[in-house]
């Protein structure tokens, strides 16, 4: 790296470690940190190929950071430069994290005020939920469960306190969720899949 800035771009030697090696540590650390917080995320959600792709690309950044570290062993910078990027990448991963919005929570609301209007208007949305009667310690409470997409998480969450501003929620990070499924949808399937079996063999016996 260093006598491609020195000998190719003509920059000097002082320049190079003073300068631009900090400043290309800081950068590097900060993508490297970034793309482990996002592998994680994938790793918890399931998605094996695009967080393997990301480990690979997150270990060769790192590699190449230490090689160039251990090359100006001297250089005071160096370190604060690798310091300073990982605290600079937590936050930025932390950061890209919560604006992919990739995978599923589980929320869960919790509100001692009759729900009634909250799980007809929820009827009326694309979110799926289960209302449960429920006991507190302070008396009986409405518990509403709902998995959705972390990008939704918002909007889901405004619906609720528009209704009930003082409600209790939590939300957890869910793996894996099996796709909903419709019992008059269902239903409708397997009708015309028994209706296609009897007209195929009402053909077929006038054939023989």
């Amino acid at each position: 790296m260093q006598d491609f800035f020195v000998n190719y771009l003509g920059i000097s030697e002082n320049l190079f470690a003073w300068i631009i090696l900090p400043c290309l540590i800081f950068l590097a650390r900060i993508t490297d940190v970034s793309i482990g917080t996002v592998r994680i995320l994938l790793m918890m959600n399931g998605k094996k190929k695009l967080a393997t792709f990301l480990g690979f690309c997150e270990s060769l950044i790192w590699i190449t950071i230490i090689t160039a570290i251990f090359k100006q062993v001297n250089n005071p910078l160096a370190y604060v430069a690798y310091a300073g990027g990982y605290a600079t990448g937590t936050f930025m991963g932390m950061t890209l994290e919560n604006k992919l919005g990739v995978g599923k929570v589980l929320v869960r609301f919790i509100t001692r005020q009759d729900a009634t209007a909250l799980v007809e208007h929820l009827r009326t949305t694309r979110f799926g939920f289960t209302n449960v009667k429920a006991e507190g310690h302070k008396g009986g409470v409405n518990l509403i469960f709902s998995v959705v997409e972390r990008k939704d998480l918002k909007e889901l969450v405004d619906i609720v306190k528009s209704y009930h501003p003082k409600a209790f929620y939590s939300v957890e990070a869910t793996k894996y969720a099996s796709e909903p499924v419709d019992d008059n949808e269902e239903e409708s399937l397997q009708k015309r899949k028994q209706n296609f079996f009897q007209l195929f063999m009402k053909d077929f016996l006038k054939r023989k």
